[in-house]
């Protein structure tokens, strides 16, 4: 039997709160696998998600919450051996403060834990077009050991809606992450 993972999900202000929602939304169906999510969110982000998604259904997930400034948060110390972090959407503001070892928010704080305890972390970029200081701040995180995912959809299964379009962006989210899913896989059955 496979270890159950622990797993930080930060949401940023950056577009793209339908990611935030989707991964959300797949963590609860993939429960079975996952010991503790913990949930990380800005201010903008929550008035992105407001915003693009016209609810406050972050309120109603069953993970536990903490407030960006909590450096009292498990995952702000690697002893709480949290296995993962997703930072979705990933604001090219936070990558470089990531990128600058500036933890001074529970998100950058989190990161900072997870590269320097060599685990997981993916950051799902949202912005185009990547100015050269971006790019940078991406070789920096993946050359510390992160992930850098942009948050750009596949069209080869043919999604019909705009959520099946995040999907194939959440469901390369959860492969990354280790956990086993049922997701469409070019040329497979």
């Amino acid at each position: 039997m496979q270890n159950k993972k622990k797993i930080i999900v930060a949401v940023t202000g950056a577009s793209g709160s339908i990611y935030a929602k989707l991964l959300l939304d797949n963590l609860i169906k993939l429960s079975d696998q996952i010991e503790q999510v913990g949930v990380v969110m800005s201010d903008n982000a929550k008035e992105v998600w407001r915003f693009e998604l016209g609810n406050e259904d972050y309120n109603h997930y069953p993970f536990s919450f903490y407030s960006k400034m909590d450096f009292n948060a498990p995952f702000a110390s690697g002893s709480a051996k949290y296995d993962t972090m997703i930072i979705v959407p990933c604001s090219m503001g936070t990558l470089g403060r990531i990128a600058n070892g500036i933890s001074n928010d529970l998100i950058s704080r989190a990161a900072d834990v997870i590269l320097k305890e060599r685990r997981k972390l993916i950051a799902v970029v949202r912005d185009t077009p990547f100015g050269l200081i971006h790019i940078n701040n991406m070789k920096t995180v993946t050359e510390a050991g992160g992930i850098i995912c942009p948050a750009n959809p596949s069209f080869y299964n043919l999604p019909k809606t705009i959520e099946e379009v995040a999907q194939t962006v959440v469901s390369r989210m959860i492969d990354l992450a280790g956990l086993e899913q049922e997701s469409y896989r070019w040329n497979e059955e």
